[in-house]
């Protein structure tokens, strides 16, 4: 079993550096693009994808929808466990606004923001169940940013902690009981002309 790990197309709030969370926010026309590049380097590619599962935030929801179109596979309903993590009272707000009113260490302080061993938890009970149910699938899930991080650090502590970057892509490969990395936050696609 497969699981591509999808982090959504770009957004107006992740372009001006602004904190999403669960705020419902839409691609912008770059983040569709990205998508679309996404989709022509796995339709290229040696793996096939059977179904796309996806967070319940749109602008996961619509990543998704374009990369199934493109491969003409299914498009699961989503996962509420795939969701942004939330981060109270900082939602909405630039580095700058946060560390104005909070410091630099503003992610220390309780601003109603969620555990990362809840975000951990979740990630992990979804990844546990996606590997029991569809054993025999390959499988593109798109999620955040945020969610991404804390899946890695469950899985495998400190080894990967660059920035999960708009629509890269990470390939896990189920073996047994464990999740062996094939490829990690990768988004050459991109750069392609």
């Amino acid at each position: 079993m497969l699981v591509g790990l999808i982090r959504h197309g770009l957004t107006d709030w992740n372009k001006i550096g602004r904190i999403q969370g669960q705020s419902d926010i839409p691609l912008n026309d770059e983040g569709r693009r990205q998508a679309h590049k996404l989709a022509e380097r796995l339709l290229k590619e040696e793996y096939k994808w059977d179904f796309v599962i996806t967070s319940s935030l749109s602008r996961a929801q619509e990543t998704g929808a374009i990369i199934a179109d493109a491969l003409k596979i299914p498009l699961y309903d989503p996962d509420s466990r795939l969701v942004e993590k939330a981060f109270g009272k900082a939602e909405g707000m630039t580095a700058a606004e946060r560390e104005t009113l909070w410091g630099a260490d503003w992610n220390q302080h309780d601003l109603g923001q969620e555990r990362d061993e809840a975000i951990q938890e979740r990630a992990l009970s979804f990844l546990k169940e996606l590997g029991e149910k569809y054993s025999d699938s390959n499988v593109l899930v798109i999620s955040h940013g945020g969610l991404l991080a804390q899946l890695f650090t469950a899985l495998y502590k400190n080894k990967c902690t660059e920035r999960i970057g708009n629509l890269s892509l990470t390939i896990l490969e189920k073996n047994d009981h464990n999740w062996d990395m094939r490829l990690y936050n990768c988004s050459r696609h991109l750069e392609e002309k």
